[in-house]
């Protein structure tokens, strides 16, 4: 599952491995300002109660897909 968060001016942070090692990434307007190996780390570049967590919902089926037809158990 991917993880994502995000804050005000444009900051992002992502978990990642880099070098066997899993990492924080902090971004800035997409620019890497550091890979940090705690939270605590992030915290030096980024307030972490401005963080919030990126959620992907699932995809919603257009208005024009066609629907499946079902018959209801109500008129046999």
């Amino acid at each position: 599952m991917d993880r994502r968060w995000v804050g005000v001016d444009g900051y992002e942070v992502v978990p990642l491995v880099r070098a066997g090692r899993q990492v924080l990434r902090v971004r800035r307007h997409g620019w890497l300002i550091a890979d940090c190996v705690s939270v605590a780390e992030v915290a030096r570049h980024v307030d972490l109660a401005d963080l919030c967590e990126v959620v992907r919902l699932p995809e919603q089926r257009r208005a024009d897909d066609p629907v499946p037809a079902r018959t209801s158990s109500h008129h046999r």
